[in-house]
């Protein structure tokens, strides 16, 4: 028995005072992998929300020379660029959005599931943490007749069509081809009359109630609100009643003021209307078809640096932009 222990300890790779198999709490990679197993869905990204700088997002580039095991690939510009308002460009106010709207002509029906893609800042702290790393990620969910869904993730930064993409799907960030397939799940018929699942209502009064059930951490004020928009169209692809009714409840937010017109990171032209979050240190951006008043985007951006976590003033902490 003494000499097979041996042979075992000699086969065995890794030294007994690795730090990896330690006793401690799970990482990030090992809690998404677990959640997976247990309730066969994606988690969502705490992490990157647990620092004191709260929710934010829009500037700063990271550039990092991220390599595959064995090969070494061309240095990734991660972080996106800014979003800047146009110089000069007439800001409209979101109550004449909200009209334009309303007397839209066309008759789209709202859509179960969603086409997004998002940026996200992953960071770590501590001695020896990574520099953080902005993740980009395309996301499609459809859903079928029998209350089946399916959910595609795949690593695609369309700024840099061709080019590398930096992924956290293993516990290092790491470098990987262009639209690498992260997920790609089915689930089984489910269905849910309770927000965001159930269908969203189309007058202003009844999707407002519809959002602060969708987040029931507080009063929904403007943060809360637009935090449950953002669940709302992560899992909606809105008509064209639905949105005349967003816009409108978005209108009689606190403190989401007009600042002019922007570009969004998919190329489309849009409206922004900015909160400044002083209680969380961000600032956050909605971005919106000046057209039709349909939510484009939403950017969140730290105004104080967090030097724990390598994030400066002005860093983007996440972006997420929705499509059609």
């Amino acid at each position: 028995m003494a000499d097979a222990l041996e042979l075992l300890r000699r086969a065995n790779p890794v030294s007994p005072g690795d730090p990896r198999f330690h006793d401690r709490p799970l990482d990030q990679h090992a809690e998404r992998r677990l959640s997976h197993l247990l309730y066969g869905e994606r988690p969502r990204r705490l992490r990157r929300w647990v620092c004191s700088v709260g929710t934010a997002a829009a500037v700063g580039a990271v550039v990092l020379a991220l390599t595959l095991s064995g090969s070494t690939t061309t240095p990734a510009v991660a972080a996106p660029r800014p979003l800047l308002i146009e110089a000069g460009s007439t800001a409209v106010p979101l109550d004449r959005l909200a009209d334009r709207a309303d007397a839209s002509d066309s008759a789209l029906p709202p859509r179960q599931g969603t086409h997004v893609q998002t940026w996200s800042l992953s960071m770590t702290s501590g001695p020896g943490a990574r520099p953080p790393v902005t993740l980009p990620e395309e996301r499609v969910v459809r859903w079928k007749a029998d209350g089946s869904h399916t959910e595609l993730v795949v690593a695609t930064d369309p700024r840099h069509p061709g080019k590398p993409v930096i992924t956290d799907a293993d516990p290092v960030p790491r470098t990987v081809e262009d639209g690498h397939v992260l997920s790609r799940l089915t689930y089984p018929p489910s269905w849910s009359d309770a927000p965001p699942r159930a269908r969203p209502p189309h007058d202003a009064r009844r999707l407002r109630a519809y959002l602060a059930e969708i987040d029931r951490t507080g009063p929904l004020d403007t943060p809360h609100l637009l935090d449950a928009v953002s669940q709302l169209l992560d899992n909606w692809t809105l008509g064209t009643r639905e949105t005349a009714a967003l816009a409108r409840v978005l209108a009689d937010a606190k403190g989401l003021r007009p600042a002019g017109a922007v570009t969004d990171r998919l190329g489309r032209h849009g409206q922004a209307y900015v909160y400044d979050d002083t209680a969380r240190s961000g600032r956050r951006m909605l971005i919106l078809d000046p057209a039709t008043g349909a939510v484009l985007g939403l950017e969140d951006t730290v105004t104080k640096a967090a030097p724990e976590y390598g994030v400066k003033a002005g860093d983007v902490m996440s972006y997420r932009a929705w499509m059609r």
